[in-house]
């Protein structure tokens, strides 16, 4: 007797079709946003039915929001000095943004939930665990005593990634390793106590 436990000829078993539907969700995030994205052409690029799809997820929004919680986010890094942390800390994201497709599914995202409720509800938990090894570096920092008991940490973090997001989003150039360490530099410029910005 024929086993029915694996999947009809010529289609994808069903971890390699879950992987296969996540990756085509991202790329054609990234090619087309969030708006035009379709799951009968997620389903297309991916090779499977669009009833593959709608067994897992019922609608596109989770389907996206599981995609985009795949992609890897900043490493958590603990040298013991906040701007080492931090140098570590971006080349890896920088390369993470050369390597797989965050630098063109965030802004999609970013876009959309401002003016979609539901997104920005599911989304930005997820945005928050990405940047939280950051405010963690920060958070270690500040026991220390590199940073002012006082400084507020989110602020912070905003203050050290944003030149990345602005540089994504409003100019559509990417930053490069080398630049990693002035922004670094910069960055501490502005959240070291004033005694020791200079040192």
């Amino acid at each position: 007797m024929a086993s029915t436990s694996g999947s009809s000829a010529g289609r994808p078993r069903s971890e390699e079709a879950h992987r296969a539907i996540l990756r085509a969700t991202l790329e054609l995030l990234g090619a087309v946003g969030f708006s035009n994205l379709t799951v009968e052409g997620v389903a297309s690029r991916a090779g499977v039915g669009k009833a593959t799809i709608y067994r897992r997820w019922p609608s596109k929004l989770p389907l996206v929001v599981e995609a985009f919680h795949e992609l890897p986010q900043l490493m958590d890094v603990d040298t013991g000095n906040l701007g080492e942390d931090l140098r570590q800390m971006l080349r890896s994201y920088l390369q993470l943004f050369n390597e797989t497709p965050l630098a063109a599914v965030l802004p999609s995202l970013a876009g959309e939930r401002r003016h979609n409720p539901q997104l920005s509800e599911l989304i930005d938990p997820i945005l928050r665990q990405r940047r939280r090894p950051l405010v963690s570096a920060l958070e270690r920092a500040q026991k220390r005593g590199e940073l002012a008991a006082d400084l507020d940490l989110d602020l912070a973090a905003d203050l050290i990634v944003g030149p990345i997001a602005v540089r994504l989003f409003f100019t559509g150039r990417r930053i490069q390793p080398k630049l990693v360490d002035p922004l670094v530099e910069l960055a501490l410029e502005g959240v070291r106590r004033p005694e020791q910005s200079r040192g």
